[in-house]
C-alpha cells in the first residue's frame, strides 16, 4: 500500500511543482518539504531528542502557544522542534518560539524523505495539533517507537464523509497515533467509528478556549494606551463605533459593503474594517468597495494620526497577526467564513474580549463550538443579508443588548477552560512510561 501511496505522492508532487513556481508559493522552506536542512540544524539536534510538535497553521499554532508554554515549564532542558505547512502557520510558529528552538516546514509524505528527517530531528515524542494524517510519518515514528499525540483531535464534517470511505486503510494508521485528546463527544464517536480503539481517545476539550489566558488582567491593562492608539489610528472618534468583519472569504465582502451602504444613512458614526481570511486579497476587496462608493485605507498604510478619514472610506486589513488588536477597539464583530460554504471560523479570540459576536449559518468547521455559544446567548446567528442588517442595527440601538452578548461569551469561553492543561498531563504521563521503560533493564 505504501509503495503504491509514495508513488502517487511523487507523481502529484511533480505535477503539482510548475504550478506552485508559477503562483509564486515556492519559498526557501521548500527544501525543509524535501528533506534539506542547513548543517547547522543538524548539528544543533545530535543527541538533543526534542519535542516535536506539528501544526499545520495558522489557528493550530495558535492554539498549542499556551500548551508549548507549559512544555517548557515542565522540561526546561528540552529543545522544543516546531513544523508547519503553510507560510502563515509558519510566521506564527516562528514568533511563538525561543532560542534553540528548530522551526521548520514538514517534509512531504514520501517514505525516503519523512525517514531522513525524522531520524535527524530523533524525536521523544510527537504531537500532532488537530488530526492531520500523514501514513508514511505516522508509520515511521510508530516504527521507532516514538510515541505519537493529536492534541485538539477534531474530525471535520466533510473529513468524516471521506475517511469513511477509506476506513479500512485508515483504521491502521490511525491506531498506529498512541493517543487521541479529542475536543468534543462528537469527535470521539467519529474516532470510534473510523475503528479507532476506544483505549486510545481522550475527552480534553478544545484548547482554543484557553487562548483567553493571552490576555491577563495585567495584560488588559498595559494595553489600554495601545487601544487609544489603534482607535486614533483609524481616526475614530469618541462617539464613533467601529464594526469588524473578520475571516471573510469571497462572496461576503459584497454583503458586508451592501450591509453597510444602507446602515449609513441611520449610523452615520459607524466605521468598517474588513480583515479578508487571506490578507492578499486585500486589492481585490478595495476595488469592491470603489464598486460601492466607498474610498479604501490599507492598515500597512496606517500611522498613528488624528486624521479624520472621510465618512465614505474603509479600513481593510492587508498584514497578518494584528486582527486581534482590532477585535480590542471593536463594537461589533461579524465572524467571516459563515454566511457562504466554508465552515466559519474562529469565534473565540472575539469573545475573550466579551465582543458581541454574529456569525451566518454556515460554521460548520465550528459546529459545536457555535451552537455552545448560541445556546448561552453568546453569540447571534444571521442566515441572510436583511437579518445581518437588522441585527447590527438592533445592536447599534441598543448598546445594553450588545454589552449583554459581549459578557456572556467571555462568561462560556472562561468556563470551559482546561484543556491545555490536561493534554500536558496525558503528556506527562506518556514520556514518563517511555522514560521508564527505557530505564528498566532487559534481564532477557
Amino acid at each position: 500500500m505504501f509503495i503504491l501511496y509514495d508513488f502517487i505522492f511523487v507523481l502529484f508532487a511533480l505535477l503539482y511543482l510548475p504550478v506552485f513556481i508559477f503562483r509564486g508559493k515556492f519559498h526557501s522552506g521548500f527544501l525543509n518539504r524535501l528533506g534539506f536542512f542547513p548543517k547547522d540544524i543538524q548539528n544543533s539536534l545530535a543527541a538533543k531528542r526534542p519535542i516535536w510538535l506539528h501544526m499545520v497553521s495558522v489557528g493550530e499554532a495558535q492554539a498549542l502557544r499556551i500548551l508549548l508554554e507549559k512544555l517548557r515549564k515542565e522540561y526546561p532542558d528540552r529543545k522544543i522542534a516546531l513544523s508547519t505547512v503553510t507560510p502563515t502557520g509558519n510566521k506564527i510558529a516562528r514568533s511563538i518560539a525561543v532560542e534553540g528552538d528548530l522551526v521548520f516546514y514538514l517534509p512531504l509524505d514520501i517514505s525516503f524523505i519523512v525517514r531522513s528527517v525524522a531520524d535527524l530531528i530523533n524525536p521523544c515524542l510527537f504531537v500532532i495539533a488537530e488530526t492531520e494524517i500523514w501514513p508514511n510519518l505516522i508509520t515511521y515514528l510508530s516504527k521507532r517507537g516514538i510515541p505519537i499525540i493529536s492534541v485538539n483531535s477534531r474530525i471535520s464534517d466533510r473529513s468524516f464523509k471521506s475517511y469513511k470511505l477509506i476506513k479500512f486503510l485508515l483504521k491502521g494508521i490511525l491506531n498506529k497515533i498512541s493517543l487521541f485528546c479529542a475536543q468534543t463527544q462528537t469527535d470521539s464517536r467519529r474516532l470510534l467509528a473510523l475503528g479507532v480503539d476506544p483505549k486510545k481517545i481522550k475527552l480534553t476539550g478544545n484548547m482554543k478556549f484557553d487562548t483567553s489566558t493571552l490576555l491577563s488582567i495585567n495584560g488588559e491593562q498595559s494595553r489600554t494606551i495601545d487601544n487609544a492608539d489603534y482607535r486614533r489610528k483609524l481616526g475614530l472618534k469618541e462617539a464613533d463605533r467601529l464594526l469588524t468583519a473578520g475571516s471573510t472569504h469571497p462572496g461576503e465582502e459584497e454583503i458586508i459593503l451592501g450591509v453597510y451602504k444602507e446602515l449609513l444613512s441611520d449610523f452615520p458614526a459607524l466605521k468598517l474594517l474588513i480583515a479578508p481570511r487571506h490578507p492578499e486579497r486585500a486589492k481585490e476587496i478595495e476595488r469592491l468597495a470603489l464598486n460601492y462608493g466607498f474610498n479604501s485605507v490599507f492598515i500597512s498604510k496606517l500611522r498613528l494620526s488624528t486624521i479624520d478619514y472621510q465618512l465614505s472610506t474603509v479600513f481593510i486589513l492587508d498584514t497578518i497577526g494584528q486582527l486581534k488588536d482590532f477585535y480590542v477597539i471593536s463594537d461589533i464583530v461579524f465572524m467571516g467564513g459563515s454566511l457562504i460554504k466554508k465552515g466559519g471560523q474562529n469565534i473565540l479570540e472575539p469573545a475573550v474580549l466579551a465582543k458581541p459576536i454574529i456569525f451566518g449559518p454556515h460554521m460548520f468547521n465550528f459546529r459545536d463550538i457555535a451552537e455552545l455559544f448560541l445556546v448561552s446567548g453568546g453569540a447571534v446567528l444571521v442566515k441572510n443579508k436583511e437579518e445581518l442588517r437588522e441585527k447590527i442595527k438592533d445592536l447599534l440601538l441598543c448598546p445594553e443588548s450588545a454589552l449583554g452578548l459581549g459578557r456572556r461569551a467571555r462568561e462560556l469561553l472562561l468556563k470551559n477552560q482546561g484543556a491545555s492543561e490536561r493534554n500536558l498531563e496525558i503528556i506527562k504521563e506518556v514520556l514518563s512510561r517511555k522514560i521508564t521503560k527505557h530505564q528498566i533493564p532487559n534481564n532477557n
